[in-house]
Formats: structure tokens, C-alpha cells, sequence
């Protein structure tokens, strides 16, 4: 994995989105929040491939690529002048197979409050420059969302979630 901020302190946002939802992990299943740096140019739809990827760890290959990458698509980049509101922006998606997971981060995950505090603390940032939610999963039995999300400041956040 291509994790170019893995010597950079994380500020109390990072903290509290992993203690929400996990740390960085290669468990395949659940959820993971990635933080790294990355510049204006880089792009954030492969950064965000790249996290997807690590995070699903060895069950990629013995799954393939395609079956990975059925169910991957772009479901919401927030617009510029858009409210900063994580939960509503999550709830408005309006992909059935996306919209399916919703629930599953925002209501479903442990301490749920506390949770949606912290995508919040995440997301709703005015420093946040760049949102975009992506749908992913196999094609079959797993299904979920990334969430990936750029400060003016290159700080990128990307929280994975995928359940069977």
C-alpha cells in the first residue's frame, strides 16, 4: 500500500473516525479508516483504489480483480457549494446498492452517536476540498462503501466498509 503519511502524527479527527470504526487493516471484512497526504494533483479516485484494494488484503486475488471490482462506481462527490453534512449527503444517495449500506455506518455500527460524531468531525470540516463516496464490493456476498475525503491541506481521509 502506498501510505505516504505513515510517519505523520494523525490529528484527533483520524483518531476518532479509527476509534469509531478500526485502524488501518488488511481484515477484508468490517470497516477500516486509511489517513494519508496527498497532493492537489494526486488522484483521489486511485488513492482510494489503492485503500480498497489493500484493505481487502489476500482475498482479492483468490476473488480476482473483476469480481472486486463489479460493484465499484463513484455514488456521490459532494458539490462545491453543497452543505457539509456527512449523514444527510449519506442518506441522499440514491443508488439502490449503495443506499443499502448506509444504514450499516451511520445507525448499525457500535456506539452509533459517537460514530456519526466522528464522520462528522471527518467530513464536515470547511477544510474538506474534495468528498467523493464510492460503491464496492464482490459482485455476490459483499457489498459496502469508501468514503474518501481531501482537506485543502492534503490531509485524506478514507473510511472503508464492507459486510457480507
Amino acid at each position: 500500500m502506498n501510505n505516504k503519511k505513515s510517519k505523520l502524527s494523525k490529528p484527533d479527527y483520524v483518531t476518532g473516525l479509527e476509534s469509531a470504526y478500526g485502524a488501518p487493516s488488511q481484515n477484508g471484512f468490517g470497516s477500516a479508516v486509511f489517513f494519508e497526504q496527498l497532493g492537489p494533483a494526486d488522484n483521489l479516485e486511485q488513492a482510494a483504489l489503492e485503500k480498497y484494494r489493500y484493505f481487502v488484503g489476500e482475498i482479492w486475488e483468490r476473488f480476482g480483480q473483476d469480481a472486486w471490482m463489479s460493484a465499484w462506481k463513484q455514488v456521490y462527490t459532494r458539490p462545491d457549494e453543497a452543505d457539509r453534512d456527512i449523514m444527510a449527503e449519506l442518506r441522499s444517495i440514491s443508488d439502490l446498492d449503495a443506499s443499502l449500506s448506509v444504514p450499516m455506518i451511520l445507525d448499525v455500527v457500535q456506539d452509533a452517536e459517537r460514530a456519526r460524531l466522528a464522520l462528522s468531525n471527518a467530513y464536515d470540516d470547511k477544510s474538506v476540498v474534495d468528498l467523493v463516496v464510492y460503491n464496492l464490493g464482490d459482485g455476490s456476498a459483499m457489498s459496502g462503501l469508501l468514503i474518501a475525503g481531501r482537506r485543502g491541506n492534503g490531509e485524506t481521509t478514507h473510511l472503508v466498509f464492507l459486510y457480507d
